[in-house]
């Protein structure tokens, strides 16, 4: 291991799983983040079978639960002195409308949110590395479904009528939203931020649907690609040295790309900025 750290969140499988693999590969000493222990467990000692010495390290969190980001935040700082690369990899889509223990819609609380509290729970450590070295990298795993998404602001939760794909849209438009606004706030740090698409995945993603979307999901699920090919996006923001200093971009393919019209526009960008801050009880 050459002493640097990475945290890679819904590490247990798929996409987030040949991630955290390929920063083991890579020389990084990786943290897996879980919400089951046993499945965190195996997924680490899959990575050390695979990659022999790889020092890989287990973290267990519901990150759709504030108070559990939180814990997560605290553990990882007990455990890292510094933190390389930060990727927010942990996500899915519900077809039914669901609080979490915050009172918060589950998508966007899992989607959106759980990036936005962790990261910022985290930029020390990540201040910490890039002091060291010159550079630390957050990567946040959105979607190009960002570009059928708006921010519904008098209905952000889906109160008035629910829709999966809508709700998900919403949430990957978050992601790239709140990327570009934070990547202003950590101009000059070291520090980086960039969002991407991975690609249609064939992963476990839709695992929580039922009725005509897990239906459609399960007959299109063979024709996707495999998570090895979907995750190689999120090492390319995590690893390319064509990227150091990148900074507020988006990527797809292992380059960069163009996000949506309405994802560029940065009023949009500092008003979802304050609101999600607002969610999580952070102020700035």
């Amino acid at each position: 291991m050459d002493g640097r750290v990475a945290l890679v969140t819904g590490a247990t499988s798929g996409i987030g799983y040949e991630t955290a693999l390929g920063l083991a590969r890579a020389g990084f000493r990786v943290g897996l983040v879980g919400r089951a222990k046993g499945r965190a467990r195996a997924s680490a000692e899959a990575i050390r079978q695979a990659v022999p010495g790889a020092a890989v390290d287990v973290f267990v969190a519901d990150l759709s639960a504030q108070s559990e980001v939180r814990r997560l935040a605290g553990a990882v700082r007990e455990a890292y002195a510094r933190l390389d690369v930060l990727v927010n990899n942990a996500g899915a889509i519900f077809d039914r409308r669901e609080t979490t223990a915050d009172g918060i819609e589950r998508t966007w609380a899992l989607d959106h949110l759980g990036y936005v509290l962790l990261t910022l729970d985290l930029l020390d450590l990540l201040k910490a590395a890039a002091w060291e070295t010159g550079e630390a990298r957050i990567v946040n795993v959105a979607s190009a479904a960002h570009a059928r998404g708006r921010i519904d602001f008098d209905d952000l939760e889906g109160r008035r009528g629910y829709g999966a794909i809508k709700a998900y849209s919403q949430a990957k438009l978050g992601n790239v939203l709140f990327t570009y606004a934070l990547a202003r706030r950590l101009d000059g740090t070291g520090v980086t931020v960039n969002a991407l698409h991975p690609g249609v995945v064939n992963t476990g993603f839709a695992r929580n649907t039922g009725g005509v979307l897990g239906f459609a999901w399960s007959l299109i699920r063979p024709f996707l690609i495999a998570p090895r090919s979907g995750a190689e996006t999120s090492l390319y923001a995590a690893t390319a040295p064509a990227l150091r200093g990148v900074s507020g971009r988006y990527l797809a393919k292992a380059g960069i790309a163009e996000s949506s019209a309405y994802s560029r526009d940065p009023a949009i960008q500092e008003r979802v900025w304050a609101l999600s801050l607002r969610q999580v009880g952070r102020e700035g």
